[in-house]
């Protein structure tokens, strides 16, 4: 640890102030945010970021996917910069903390460099990723994922929300399609700060989460298919219901996670039935299936149950079922420096940590197939996110962003 980093502080109260100021933007109904992507909140919390960002003395840059990046001047501008970040866009009830946290703790981290006149030898860019929610246009972490390769920039302009309306043209509409081309570029290393959104951190008593890596997840769409009856004249011998059908297959699946303890992950998270009438057998029901597990061998055991057991609904109700895989990621392990890095923060500080495995996907996850990446959790009460009573302390979030700081000052160099 070089003299310059220790016993560096963030600013809590200006840390927590920029949270408060940003939830002012696309409030919800229930003390958090909606602030979704690409509407026009978004385009207003952006704005904000970049006010914040450009009063640091950052050059502010937008590519063509919506990206933003804040460049803070290395002394030798030549090399490829340490980059953190995350996103400021929210699920439609999502809270203040989910991803704007690790846009606002690499920006104190600055400004709290700034406020002591360190400079480092390699140049630090704060990055707010486009559409990491995936909430309003699928799939999550796009931003990042064209800037990684993993994506077409085409393909992600032409997904569409349930109004029809593109990416492309939504871009457009908040006037956020940069100059600079989306493309990976030279990245030192990358770091990115969130809630952990979960629940272990804090049964634990540990301040800081050093994420050793991203589960492995799979996206589904699935259709139980039977036949449309009238519901007061057809006897039950005479009904292939596929909603009765849908219901058996959706208690396998949580069956499927059951079995794995705390390992496995199963959830459906739309369920819609049709045609949609009080007095008719429903012939079709379609529904979302999100599995994870920290192994890809798993994971597949896991699909394989699934296809399994949708098999069998059809011997015991004759309800046909398509699924349709529409979005898998590879578990991810993180880069050792980095990890070291952060363990090493976390020590300068005195914070007790833990090595932890992400259950939910980042950004860092497609940042890892360029560049050396990480992540630093913090607990978030009751483990509780994409909720809004999802909530952090500003002792927590403070401890967060003071072990960033110290991660970027080891990654970056800093000089005298």
């Amino acid at each position: 640890m070089n003299d310059i980093q220790r016993n560096l502080s963030v600013n809590k109260s200006r840390l927590w102030n920029m949270h408060l100021e940003m939830a002012k933007i696309g409030p919800g109904i229930a003390g958090g945010n909606n602030r979704q992507a690409l509407t026009d909140d978004d385009r207003k919390g952006r704005d904000l970021f970049k006010k914040w960002c450009e009063a640091a003395d950052m050059t502010v840059s937008t590519d063509t996917m919506g990206n933003m990046f804040a460049r803070r001047s290395g002394k030798d501008q030549t090399l490829s910069p340490v980059m953190a970040g995350s996103h400021l866009d929210t699920q439609p009830t999502g809270g203040r903390f989910d991803g704007v946290f690790g846009v606002l703790a690499a920006l104190e981290a600055v400004q709290t460099m700034n406020d002591l006149g360190i400079k480092t030898e390699r140049p630090i860019e704060i990055v707010n990723w486009t559409n990491e929610e995936g909430s309003r246009f699928g799939p999550p972490m796009m931003g990042s994922a064209v800037f990684a390769g993993a994506l077409s920039e085409a393909e992600a302009k032409a997904t569409k929300d349930q109004d029809g309306f593109t990416m492309g043209e939504a871009l457009k509409e908040i006037d956020y399609v940069g100059k600079d081309p989306t493309q990976s570029r030279p990245v030192h290393a990358f770091i990115e700060c969130h809630i952990e959104q979960g629940p272990f951190l804090e049964r634990e008593d540990k301040a800081i989460g050093v994420v050793t890596g991203v589960q492995a997840m799979r996206w589904y769409k699935a259709r139980v298919l039977g036949e449309a009856r009238h519901a007061g004249t057809t006897p039950p011998s005479s009904r292939k219901d596929a909603l009765t059908a849908a219901a058996k297959l959706v208690l396998k699946i949580d069956a499927i996670m059951q079995q794995r303890g705390d390992a496995g992950r199963c959830t459906v998270g739309i369920f819609q039935a049709f045609p949609g009438s009080p007095n008719v057998c429903p012939d079709r029901v379609e529904f979302t299936v999100d599995m994870r597990n920290p192994t890809s061998e798993e994971l597949n055991k896991m699909d394989r149950e699934f296809r399994r057991a949708a098999e069998d609904l059809f011997i015991d109700t004759g309800c046909g079922v398509e699924i349709e895989e529409i979005w898998f990621s590879e578990p991810v392990h993180f880069n050792q420096t980095c990890i070291d890095a952060i363990r090493r923060g976390a020590n300068e500080h005195g914070h007790p940590w833990r090595d932890i495995m992400s259950g939910a996907g980042h950004d860092a996850v497609n940042m890892a197939r360029i560049a050396p990446s990480a992540m630093i959790f913090i607990p978030c009460k009751d483990g509780i996110s994409h909720n809004e009573a999802e909530y952090s302390s500003p002792e927590a979030i403070a401890a967060g962003a003071d072990v960033l700081l110290s991660t970027l000052l080891d990654l970056a160099g800093p000089t005298t």
